[in-house]
């Protein structure tokens, strides 16, 4: 009997050994074009020369990213599934009844970067300041609305929170990733997003967005002209989206060691890191497995509460 107890962790521990011995794969839980889905792609190749394995990036978009992640959760902990989160993930537990449980079935790899929102403006609108956005909304409630990357998304709460405090009302479009949020703020089905400056930044060259204000204490380098919420007369206000990655729970720490040196060498590749650093204007964290738990828990006790005082509901 304790034989055949102990089998699966000796087939588990001479697998980490070998590892990796065969293809992986990036669980991104977001549709393809959005900045979760960017970095996962950024660092494919990086990842395939340094394993010397395949690695395939499969997108299961639903619920706010909890599909994709129950997919990961659920499989088996061989080092060969690796997920990379959005900021969603720490917001998801008091969103909604979740497969798995987010601290128990995931272990924690890397947080991998962090980022200030960005609110821009479709074009054909006039507005160039959150000023002229909160005079228009409370002109006309309801009148006007917002794209973000999900119900529940830290963007989407900070909106929550910027409307309590100004006392406007906005409609809220809530999308399954950055990119279909994206497209339909481009086409102007929306008057707003709310994304990321990775998400938006990119897309301000295009013609069709304009940025109205930044959620970070400081302004970022690169839209040093767009002012943060605070410098636009909202007090204590500020939200910031971040990227991680997990495995599922019991991953040998072998292979976890082994993935987290690769990815950073990886990210650190002059290509990747002026696309995730300049084009997608995120700031590099890098940390080790136990930073990202602390973060995140730390993360699903400041936005959950914002939750649970507004009856948020996640998409499911």
């Amino acid at each position: 009997m304790l034989g055949a107890a102990a089998a699966p962790f000796a087939t588990r521990l001479a697998r980490a050994q070998t590892w990796p011995n065969g293809p992986i794969r990036f669980i991104v839980p977001f549709p393809p074009g959005g900045s979760t889905d960017a970095l996962a792609r950024l660092v494919q190749i990086g990842m395939q020369q340094r394993l010397g394995v395949n690695v395939i990036i499969e997108n299961k978009p639903g619920a706010s990213g909890a599909a994709g992640t129950a997919v990961s959760a659920k499989s088996v902990p061989d080092g060969n599934t690796w997920l990379f989160v959005f900021d969603t993930h720490s917001v998801n537990p008091y969103l909604m009844n979740l497969q798995y449980d987010t601290e128990k079935d995931l272990d924690p790899v890397m947080l991998v970067a962090t980022a200030p929102y960005l609110l821009a403006v479709n074009t054909r609108h006039e507005f160039k300041s959150l000023a002229d956005v909160l005079a228009a909304a409370k002109g006309k409630p309801d009148g006007l609305s917002y794209a973000s990357v999900g119900s529940g998304s830290i963007g989407h709460l900070f909106m929550v929170l910027l409307q309590k405090k100004t006392g406007v009302k906005l409609t809220h479009v809530p999308y399954r990733g950055g990119g279909p949020a994206m497209n339909d703020a481009l086409g102007g089905h929306v008057d707003f997003i709310i994304g990321s400056v990775a998400l938006v930044t990119p897309q301000l060259g295009s013609g069709k967005l304009r940025p109205i204000v930044q959620t970070g204490e400081k302004r970022v380098p690169a839209l040093s002209e767009v002012a943060t919420v605070m410098e636009s007369g909202v007090p204590n206000l500020t939200a910031y989206t971040w990227w991680g990655v997990f495995a599922p729970a019991g991953t040998p720490k072998p292979a976890v060691e082994r993935f987290h040196k690769e990815l950073t060498a990886s990210i650190r590749e002059d290509r990747v890191a002026k696309a995730l650093t300049e084009s997608q204007q995120m700031t590099l964290v890098l940390s080790a497995p136990e930073e990202l738990g602390k973060f995140s828990t730390a993360q699903g006790k400041l936005w959950g509460p914002v939750v649970r005082e507004n009856d948020i509901k996640g998409e499911m």
